[in-house]
């Protein structure tokens, strides 16, 4: 498994014609193979056929003599036989008479007449005509002499095959340059075919690692294979897909801009309204001091509601600059943050005459190492979004709590629910269809300012109806690791 795993590592580019070569690996081998099969064979029947000959031959020399049992006439027919078949390659020819003594031999001076043969000589032949001995290089034959069916010797041959080996090994030795230096040529042939066929390829691989990375562009004109029309057709795919997510990636842009300045519109009407509130009894209060400020009394009252109106238009316009101000948006959140949350949602909640269920349960430990600014603004996308499913004179609530290296921010409301595409932007890692119609985006907002900060969103259901939306944002580890020691 691991060798596979190695080899499919390897670039495709390296991987073909290493596929090629080995192939004309296999391929050479198993020609090689059936030719030198074929090759011993041929040369078996060519020696079988020299052999057969020689042994006629010399049977018809040598019967006539066998029968006188003529020692002398015997070892001419064998010196004048070893000039004729000079093919064959004679070493030594032994004939024996029907005794199975020796009647004469090539060289009489290594076995002399009328001896017996040598240990082993006749266990040395197999079935067929010839046996060969490829240690020695030599083959073996015999012929039973026979007069009118009746066996009256033997004829023993032994003769040289090294020049057959010798061919053998030659014919090896080209089979195997020729077909490495095919294999060779083929390999390289195929790594440049390989090559050549990749290239737009790795085009596109590398524009397709950019956009990973988030720079997607698209392929230039230039890029574009001539004379391959699929893989053309796979570029314009690629360009039309890229431009395609532009496009969507523009829209949800300003689709984001204009939820953003919808809500913020909104946030201003109730400001206004908060604001004209005090703006009536300060002006009332003007009017009192120009015409009854001499009196003490009057001018300490009115000059106690002046002031008590002016705070609330303070604290109304500081709520709004401290969610909105971009410089202020490293600041690590607070109790405070959640109270000018509370404060902007108090018009829209007037309005629809809704109640606020309110828990903080942190207020004792100050500040938390968590931006403050996307977190506000996340709360109260998740608060106008509460008020807006939840019908007049209902309840929307939040709850927060720290515990474990964590804040966790539960806000829940008296709506009919989410839509499981809508409460997908949420929770599943695609946002999904809903998003790249241009719904909920608002939402949208949320997921992504919860993912910047590492933190999980959880979508669930009251028992008496409506959402929970809660808020799970961890700690920094070093912040993590500094608690728990």
């Amino acid at each position: 498994m691991k060798l596979i795993n190695r080899i499919r590592s390897i670039p495709i580019s390296y991987r073909m014609p290493l596929i090629v070569a080995l192939l004309m690996v296999a391929v050479s081998a198993a020609i090689s193979e059936r030719v030198l099969d074929r090759l011993s064979r041929t040369q078996e029947r060519f020696l079988d056929g020299l052999a057969q000959t020689y042994l006629d031959g010399l049977s018809s020399a040598v019967l006539p003599a066998v029968l006188r049992a003529d020692v002398w006439e015997v070892f001419d027919a064998l010196d004048r036989s070893a000039s004729s078949y000079g093919a064959l390659a004679p070493l030594e020819t032994i004939v024996t008479g029907a005794d199975g003594r020796v009647l004469a031999a090539s060289d009489p001076g290594r076995i002399a007449a009328y001896s017996e043969l040598p240990d082993g000589f006749v266990d040395r032949y197999g079935p067929g005509l010839v046996t060969i001995d490829e240690t020695s290089m030599t083959g073996f034959t015999r012929r039973e002499l026979v007069y009118q069916g009746l066996p009256i010797g033997t004829i023993h041959a032994t003769f040289n095959v090294a020049h057959l080996f010798a061919e053998r090994r030659e014919i090896l030795i080209t089979l195997l340059v020729t077909n490495g230096a095919l294999a060779a040529l083929f390999s390289l042939g195929g790594f440049l075919l390989v090559r050549r066929m990749i290239g737009p390829m790795r085009v596109l691989e590398s524009h397709m690692r950019a956009a990973a990375n988030g720079t997607a562009e698209p392929i230039s004109p230039g890029e574009f294979p001539s004379r391959n029309p699929e893989v053309a057709s796979l570029f314009r795919g690629y360009n039309a897909l890229v431009h395609a997510e532009r496009e969507r990636a523009d829209l949800a842009m300003r689709l984001a801009e204009e939820e953003k300045v919808a809500s913020l519109g909104r946030l201003a009407s109730g400001m206004a309204h908060e604001i004209n509130n005090p703006l009536g009894g300060l002006f009332n209060a003007l009017d009192t001091l120009k015409k009854h400020g001499s009196t003490p009394g009057v001018r300490t009252t009115s000059i106690n509601l002046i002031e008590r109106g002016l705070q609330g238009i303070r604290e109304v316009v500081e709520a709004a600059l401290a969610n909105y101000r971009p410089e202020r948006s490293a600041r690590p959140i607070s109790p405070t943050d959640l109270e000018d949350v509370r404060l902007l949602l108090r018009p829209e909640l007037r309005r629809r005459r809704q109640r606020l269920a309110w828990t903080v349960e942190w207020s004792d430990q100050g500040e938390l190492p968590i931006k403050s600014a996307p977190v506000r603004q996340a709360i109260l996308n998740l608060l106008l979004n509460a008020s807006a499913v939840t019908m007049e004179d209902g309840e929307i609530g939040l709850a927060a709590r720290v515990s474990s290296g964590e804040l966790s921010i539960e806000i829940h409301d008296q709506g009919p629910g989410f839509p499981e595409d809508i409460a997908g932007i949420l929770v599943d890692d695609d946002p999904g269809p809903a998003l790249r119609a241009g719904g909920g985006l608002g939402l949208w907002m949320v997921r992504r300012v919860v993912d910047d900060l590492r933190g999980e969103v959880r979508v669930g259901e009251k028992p008496e109806g409506g959402t929970v939306v809660t808020l799970i944002l961890p700690f920094p580890a070093e912040e993590r690791r500094a608690d728990a020691a």
